[in-house]
This record gives structure tokens, sequence and C-alpha cells, in this order.
């Protein structure tokens, strides 16, 4: 299989893939094998659901002083945000001026390049966000 095919088939690469336990209907990202309210009684309960990307920003910080590969970016927002299913995930806030980027502003998910490794030049894609 190609490298790019198999990036485009692995369904949470491209999409916000969390699980709802179908006991307690609490939603988790990155999935999970086992519900923690749950348990044992959550095994075999678990079901994918697909985010719809969007929420507001509860904090963020403006990273002046990264890592080599994000120099070019430099500064740049990272932030936790609350997506409206009630989950919380860390990610790079992109087309925002550091001014410009307020606590409980909406933001919505978008797919970009988050590098590149080896001689090849293999690509990786994931999800970073922009203002709403």
């Amino acid at each position: 299989m190609a490298i790019p095919r198999f990036w485009r088939e692995t369904p949470s690469r491209y999409n916000l893939i969390g699980t709802k336990c179908k006991n307690c209907d609490t939603i988790y990202f990155p999935p999970r094998l086992i519900c923690p309210k749950c348990h044992r009684k959550s095994i075999g309960k678990l079901e994918p659901i697909k985010l719809k990307g969007e929420g507001e920003v509860i904090t963020y910080t403006v990273i002046h002083d990264g890592p080599k590969q994000f120099e070019m970016q430099i500064p740049y927002i990272m932030a936790i945000i609350e997506l409206d299913e009630g989950v919380r995930l860390t990610a790079q806030i992109v087309e925002c001026e550091s001014n410009e980027i307020k606590i409980g502003m909406r933001v919505k998910s978008t797919f970009r390049k988050l590098g590149e490794d080896g001689k090849a030049g293999v690509i990786h894609y994931g999800y970073k966000f922009i203002k709403a």
C-alpha cells in the first residue's frame, strides 16, 4: 500500500474520531478501549463517534522559542480547546495573530501539514484549529 493511501485510510488521521460509552454516554478523545467511569461494564460498549471539531479556547500560550521544526512559525499559539461534545484537547491555533486570541473564542478544526520525515520527505497531516 502506498504511503499517501495508508494515511488517507486511517480514519482518525483526517477526522476527529473519539469513542462514546453506551453505558454512561461519556465521550472520549483520543479513543479509548475501556471507559474510565464504567470500567468492566463498558467492555465492548464503546462506539466510534465523529466529533464536529468545533469548540472554544479554554486557555492558551504563545510560544516565542520553539523546537527547530517550528522555527518558521514562531511565534505560534498552542491552546487547550473544549469541543462542543465536552472533550478537551491540545492543539495549535493557526491563521490567528497572538493579539487576536481570547479565552472563550470559538474555533473549528482544520487539517494541515504537521511535518515531514526522512529523506523521502513523508508528509504528516493532522488537526489544527482556526477561528470559527
